[in-house]
């Protein structure tokens, strides 16, 4: 029985001390990063930082942290803000954000407001951190300031390719969106429901790099080739499918082919003039020309037809439908 004893003790002394390295090297690593955010000119700073959790988990906690990329102009301000680990699985973190903070792009400043809005991360250890896997999930979602919007449920995925480390399947869910109330308001269509239905996205995009703590520290990596499985969007009986695979240049304008699906594509159109995406005259001459695409397919109010996009342009058959979009991250 003693000998037991004995044993139990070191075990637990060891531990303990296992523990409390671990969670003064991680306690002076994440305090280092700040400093050299600092040092490149960040806003870096928090009230109070701790790292506590003992005897199974490594619990970062900032009070009122405040964060804010120079080259970038984006910034997060949080009342509250927690980083977990378990003790023997360093490489797996789980990040929770308050119910309410703010951030600001270049242009505007908003609050979101949210029911446990959290994300899990797996990690390679080492001092880049790189990404394994990601899954961000929240409910209740509601955008206020310069832009207001809400949703009822968001989950989004990321899973790095075993064999090339730079690509990577995205994933995205969303249910119930609800537009900014200018745009709702133009584009009302009746028959509507107030909110989208549904959102999804599946597709594996090939990056200039893996995604790491560079994407922080640095620059985000450029996507060069987007696998596109499938983009669905759902608003009462307006439907868009879309299929690709395109590659991205330096500038972040795409080529390759697509496929889109649509029904009550004429309600589309008239939303897009709407909002101001299309001039109505282009509209126009799009809706003559697509109308006859649609009458091949023996159902006037959808669409199945291929796209190209080449030179910025997106093209149907010999038809130029408009700009092609760019794909950039900031």
């Amino acid at each position: 029985m003693k000998r037991l004893l004995i044993v139990v003790v070191a075990a637990a002394l060891l531990w303990s001390g296992y523990w409390a390295l671990g969670a003064m090297g991680a306690k002076r690593g994440l305090e280092n990063w700040m400093e050299a955010r600092r040092a490149e000119g960040w806003q870096a700073d928090y009230a109070e930082f701790s790292l506590r959790g003992y005897p199974n988990r490594f619990d970062a906690l900032w009070q009122n942290l405040a964060l804010a990329d120079p080259g970038t102009g984006l910034a997060v301000e949080m009342p509250r803000f927690g980083l977990y680990a378990l003790s023997w699985k360093p490489g797996h973190l789980i990040a929770v954000w308050p119910e309410r903070f703010d951030f600001r792009t270049p242009e505007e400043r908003f609050s979101l407001a949210s029911e446990d809005l959290r994300a899990s991360l797996r990690v390679t250890p080492g001092p880049l951190l790189e990404l394994q896997r990601a899954q961000m999930t929240g409910r209740a979602l509601v955008l206020s300031g310069g832009t207001e919007a809400a949703m009822d449920s968001l989950n989004l995925a990321m899973a790095q390719d075993a064999e090339d480390d730079s690509r990577y399947r995205l994933g995205l869910a969303a249910e119930g969106l609800s537009l900014p109330a200018p745009l709702a308001a133009r584009l009302a269509v009746e028959g509507l429901p107030e909110a989208v239905t549904e959102l999804r996205l599946d597709a594996d995009v090939t990056f200039t790099r893996p995604w790491d703590l560079r994407a922080l520290e640095e620059a985000r990596p450029q996507p060069e080739r987007v696998a596109l499985h499938l983009a669905r969007a759902a608003w009462g009986d307006l439907l868009l499918q879309v299929t690709a695979d395109l590659e991205v240049d330096a500038q972040g304008r795409l080529s390759g082919e697509a496929h889109v699906q649509a029904r009550q594509w004429r309600q589309m159109l008239q939303m897009a003039v709407a909002a101001g995406a299309l001039p109505a005259e282009v509209a126009g001459s799009l809706e003559q020309g697509l109308s006859l695409m649609a009458g091949f397919s023996g159902n006037p109010n959808s669409l199945d037809l291929g796209l190209t996009l080449h030179d910025g342009t997106i093209w149907a058959g010999l038809i130029p439908l408009g700009p092609a979009p760019v794909l950039h991250l900031r």
